[in-house]
């Protein structure tokens, strides 16, 4: 994929007064765990898991979540028990280990040097999210954590990322956000911010690239894309020589 593409008729990235990250699939390579464990499970019960259900779920609400599992399964399937079962099997794996998504590291250092606040707004608890930061050791460089239960409705809703914008005291249109799925971008671009798509999963559809600023490739490329925002002219003279 190009560096730094816009997408034709979307709004384009301005310098942003903060950015927020999903967390899923965005700074951690979690998404996959999740799916691997609800495989798993499900071959305990004895219910095989479509993958095209496992899909339409990345980046929605548990509140979600167990709806379209409920919907797709019918009445008779244990749905709360299965989900429990889920999030084990999930933290099972994941304290085996996970990796921190390429580029992560540096993005966050390229928001320290410019002093612009970040946020992470996800579906997942926070005790969830203090456990991934302290793995891999970055506890305390977000400045708010927007997690399931500090919002009315979950993603692709636009609670998650008002909430944290509202944490930070900026404006959600001054905003980036950082996410991989479907729902997520539908999510960012509904609360107004500069959405960047970073694809774990899943690549965007012609509907997701025109609500994105840009489709990255992986961090390192989003780090690139808001030093140029914050810096043009220096980017310039980098491009020149």
């Amino acid at each position: 994929m190009p560096l730094a593409v816009p997408v034709a008729g979307s709004p384009s990235l301005k310098k942003p007064e903060a950015v927020i990250f999903d967390m899923d699939g965005v700074l951690f390579d979690t998404e996959r765990l999740y799916q691997e464990a609800a495989l798993i499970v499900g071959n305990d019960v004895g219910c095989a898991i479509p993958a095209s259900l496992l899909e339409r779920v990345v980046g929605l609400s548990w509140p979600g979540t167990r709806a379209l599992f409920a919907e797709t399964f019918g009445p008779s399937f244990l749905v709360d028990e299965f989900i429990a079962a889920w999030l084990r099997q999930f933290e099972e794996l994941a304290a085996a280990g996970h990796s921190l998504k390429p580029g992560a590291r540096e993005l966050i250092r390229t928001l320290d040097d410019f002093a612009i606040p970040r946020a992470i707004a996800t579906g997942s608890t926070r005790g969830n999210v203090e456990q991934h930061l302290a793995a891999h050791s970055l506890p305390n460089r977000f400045h708010a954590i927007v997690a399931h239960g500090d919002y009315a409705t979950g993603k692709p809703a636009p609670d998650p990322f008002l909430r944290a914008a509202e944490c930070l005291a900026v404006d959600p249109r001054l905003c980036v956000a950082i996410e991989d799925s479907y729902n997520g971008v539908r999510s960012a671009a509904a609360a107004g911010m500069m959405t960047i798509m970073v694809p774990d999963l899943v690549a965007p559809s012609e509907e997701i690239q025109a609500l994105c600023v840009h489709v990255a490739r992986d961090l390192n490329e989003v780090e690139e894309l808001i030093r140029a925002a914050v810096q043009p002219g220096l980017n310039q003279m980098r491009t020149i020589r």
